[in-house]
C-alpha cells in the first residue's frame, strides 16, 4: 500500500508577485508559475506549496499552504491548495472530510468561498475542489472534476499548472488499474507544454506516471533524467525516476534513485530526531533493485531493518501503554492502520528476497508475523512459506500452508468490501497465488501436465490483470514459474516462450534472464547435438 511521503523543508530562493502576472518560485522542487491574488507576504509559502503538491510530498505542501493562510487568511488558493493535498489520485485514495473542514475554514458554505474569488480562474479552480470533494461516488467526482481541470486549461491555456493538474485528473480516473488510452491522453496533455516547461514539477512527474510500464517506458526516459537534477530535495521525486528506470531494466539507475530518495527521506528524519526509515515505498523498490544486482548482504540489510521496524509497529499498536500506540493503531488514508502497512512492506520485502535469491533454508524462511489481524501481510506470508515448502521437498507442509494462503485470500477481500474499496484486483492475485500452488504440488506429485495447464490458465489471468508499476505484482511471475517447470521437464522451446513472455512485463529481471540463458543453452546443445546425428555429404553413409 502506498502513503504520502515524509514532508522535507527548504527555503525559497527568491519570489515574486504581480496580481496578473505569475507569481515565479525556483527553489529545489522544481519551478513553478501560477499567477494568483494573494499578497505578497503569502507568495514564498504558496508557492512552495505548490511545487510540493506536484511533487507529492503532500505533508510539507500542506504545512506551507496553512502558512500563506495565516498571511493572508483570505487567500482563495491557499486553502484550495490544503485541500488538494487530500487528493491523492494517481493512488487512488482520497479523505474528503478532510479536505471539507479545510474549505470550511475559508467559508462556511461553497457560494461565501466562491464569492471571495477574486477572478474567474480562481473560481474555476475552487469550483474544481467543491466538486472533487462535493457529492457523489467517487468515479462521478473524478469525472466532473476532469471536466472542470478540461475546461481551465481550454479557457488558459497559458496556465501550465492547469495542464498539469488537468492530466493528473485525467490519470485520476482510471479507476479500475492502468488504461493505456486513459494515460496516453494524459501525455498528450503534458507533451504540448513540455516543452515551453521542462522544470515544471508537475509536468515531468506526470510524464512519468503515463509512461510507466514496460511498454511505453522509453518516452518517459527523458522526464526521468530532468526529474531527479530539478527537485533534488524532493524525496518522491528522486524513487519517481526508478519507476522508469525499473520498467527498462535500468538496475543501477534504480538502485541509485531510492538510495538517493531514502537520503532525502532520512535527512528530514534526523532533524526531527527520528530513526531512519527501513520499511516502505522506497525501501520496498530499494531492496528489489539490490537483488536484481545480485547484491544480497545489501537486500538482506534493509528486509532486516524494516522486519525490526514492522515487529515495533505491531507492538506499539497492540500495547494501549505504549507511547506510540495511537499513532501505529490509528488509520491512514487507505483504510490501514500503520501497522499494518509496516507489516505489509516487510512481507513483501521478504517475499522478493526469498524467491530472487532461492535461499529457500535461509533464516528468514522461519521468521514469523506479530500476533494481529493482518491479512495481506498474513497472505504474502504464506505463500512465501508455501514456496520454500515444495522447494525443499516438504509436501505435506506446502498443502497446509497453501490451504492457509486460500483463507487469507478471503480474509483480505472480505476486508477490501468492509472498507469499500476496489477488491478486484486482489482477488485476482488471489486466484493465482493459489493456482500457482496447486500447479506446483501437481507437479511434485508426478502430474507435470496438470501443473502445465493450470500454469497457463493462471499466466493468462495475470495477462489480463492491469499492468502495475513496481516489482512484480504477483511476487513470483507465472510465465516464469511456468518456464522454469517446462525446462524441467525438457521442453526448452516452450520454455523459452515462457520466459520471453515475463521478460516483457518484467524487463531485465534476474532470475528470468538467467533462465532465458539457460534455456537458449540447451536448445543449442540439442540442435549440436542432432546435427553430430544428421550424415553429412563427406560421410560414406550419407546417401544424396
Amino acid at each position: 500500500m502506498k502513503r504520502a511521503p515524509l514532508a522535507v523543508f527548504c527555503l525559497l530562493s527568491f519570489f515574486f508577485l504581480l496580481s496578473s502576472a505569475p507569481a515565479l518560485a525556483q527553489q529545489d522542487f522544481g519551478e513553478v508559475a501560477f499567477a494568483n491574488s494573494g499578497p505578497p507576504s503569502a507568495q514564498a509559502d504558496f508557492l512552495l506549496g505548490l511545487a510540493q503538491l506536484h511533487n507529492f510530498e503532500y505533508e510539507d505542501a500542506a504545512e506551507h499552504f496553512r502558512k500563506a493562510q495565516q498571511a493572508a487568511p483570505d487567500f482563495v488558493m491557499a486553502f484550495w491548495g490544503e485541500a488538494m493535498t487530500q487528493n491523492h489520485p494517481v493512488w487512488h485514495e482520497e479523505d474528503v472530510a478532510d479536505a471539507r473542514e479545510i474549505l470550511k475554514r475559508l467559508a462556511p458554505t461553497s457560494e461565501a468561498r466562491l464569492a471571495k474569488a477574486p477572478t474567474e480562474r480562481e473560481k474555476l479552480y475552487l469550483r474544481s475542489a467543491e466538486v472533487l470533494f462535493g457529492d457523489g461516488t467517487k468515479e462521478e467526482r473524478a469525472r466532473q472534476y476532469e471536466s472542470l481541470l478540461a475546461e481551465i486549461h481550454h479557457k488558459f491555456p497559458e496556465d501550465v499548472d492547469g495542464a498539469a493538474f488537468y492530466a493528473l485528473a485525467t490519470l485520476g480516473t482510471a479507476e479500475h488499474g492502468r488504461d493505456f488510452v486513459t494515460y496516453m491522453r494524459a501525455a498528450a496533455v503534458l507533451e504540448e507544454v513540455f516543452r515551453q516547461h521542462p522544470h515544471h514539477p508537475g509536468v515531468v512527474h506526470y510524464l512519468i506516471h503515463c509512461y510507466d510500464d514496460s511498454v511505453h517506458a522509453p518516452l518517459g526516459l527523458r522526464a526521468a533524467r530532468i526529474y531527479s537534477k530539478i527537485a533534488p530535495n524532493a524525496g518522491h521525486a528522486q524513487h519517481m525516476t526508478s519507476h522508469i528506470f525499473l520498467s527498462l531494466g535500468m538496475w543501477e539507475d534504480e538502485v541509485k534513485a531510492n538510495e538517493t530518495a531514502m537520503a532525502v527521506v532520512n535527512q528530514a528524519r534526523q532533524k526531527a530526531g527520528r530513526p531512519p526509515a527501513m520499511c516502505g515505498h522506497y525501501n520496498e523498490w530499494l531492496e528489489y533493485g539490490y537483488l536484481q544486482q545480485g547484491r544480497v548482504a545489501d537486500a538482506r540489510r534493509v528486509l532486516e531493518g524494516c522486519r525490526q521496524t514492522a515487529e515495533k509497529a505491531a507492538a506499539a499498536a497492540a500495547d494501549p501503554k505504549s507511547p506510540t500506540h495511537a499513532a501505529m493503531s490509528g488509520m491512514m488514508m487507505s483504510g490501514m492502520t500503520p501497522a499494518m502497512v509496516a507489516l505489509d512492506s516487510y512481507a513483501e520485502m521478504r517475499a522478493h528476497f526469498l524467491i530472487n535469491t532461492q535461499l529457500w533454508s535461509d533464516e528468514a524462511v522461519r521468521w514469523t508475523l506479530p500476533a494481529g489481524d493482518y491479512p495481506f501481510a498474513q497472505q504474502t506470508f504464506d505463500y512465501t512459506n508455501a514456496l520454500a515448502a515444495i522447494h525443499r521437498g516438504d509436501l505435506a507442509g506446502a498443502r497446509e500452508t497453501a490451504a492457509r494462503v486460500e483463507s487469507d485470500g478471503q480474509r483480505s477481500v472480505a476486508w477490501m468490501k468492509q472498507q469499500k474499496l476496489d477488491d478486484s484486483m486482489l482477488g485476482d492475485a488471489a486466484l493465482i497465488y493459489n493456482g500457482e500452488l496447486h500447479a506446483l504440488l501437481a507437479a511434485a506429485e508426478g502430474k507435470p501436465q496438470d501443473a502445465i495447464t493450470e500454469l497457463q490458465s493462471m499466466a493468462t489471468k495475470e495477462h489480463s490483470m492491469p499492468l502495475e508499476f513496481g516489482p512484480p505484482n504477483i511476487e513470483k511471475p507465472t510465465d516464469e514459474l511456468l518456464g522454469e517447470l517446462l525446462l524441467k521437464l525438457n521442453r526448452p522451446t516452450e520454455a523459452r516462450e515462457a520466459f520471453q513472455a515475463a521478460l516483457a512485463r518484467a524487463p531485465g529481471r534476474k532470475l528470468t534472464v538467467e533462465d532465458l540463458a539457460r534455456t537458449d543453452k540447451e536448445i543449442m546443445a540439442a540442435a549440436t547435438k542432432q546435427g553430430a546425428k544428421q550424415p553429412s555429404a563427406n560421410n560414406p553413409e550419407h546417401k544424396p
